[in-house]
């Protein structure tokens, strides 16, 4: 069986630039991708908390520690900047694989600079 499991995401970053017309993609700052473990042109996962939208892009290189998270093309029509959003990334991988696998959780501030890092999230309790 393969599964699909979470391979990264970074959490809450802003978007800075919102592009119409640039090459359809998501400009994601150098060292997030970096520490992330995101290659150029993989696809991304895009889940805006602002306005509810999710959509399918790639990923692009932006100017290591610029902080620029760029929605471009078509998908700048689903995001604004200052939008708040989570870029998450998948891997398909074989049961075995999935059950030891520890992904990558990069937590940002409002500068899309690292917060802290982690690889589980903690149990969501009743309240």
């Amino acid at each position: 069986m393969r599964l699909t499991m979470l391979k990264c995401k970074l959490h809450s970053v802003r978007v800075t630039h919102s592009e119409l017309d640039y090459d359809g993609s998501c400009a994601i700052d150098g060292k997030l991708l970096d520490l992330a473990g995101i290659l150029e042109f993989e696809q991304i996962q895009i889940y805006n908390v602002s306005n509810g939208e999710r959509f399918t892009t790639y990923a692009i290189r932006a100017e290591e520690g610029s902080g620029i998270i760029s929605v471009n093309g078509a998908a700048a029509h689903k995001a604004r900047v200052g939008d708040k959003a989570i870029i998450a990334i998948y891997a398909d991988m074989d049961e075995a694989q999935a059950r030891s696998y520890k992904p990558r959780l990069i937590y940002c501030n409002d500068q899309n600079g690292v917060e802290r890092t982690a690889n589980t999230i903690p149990v969501q309790m009743a309240a």
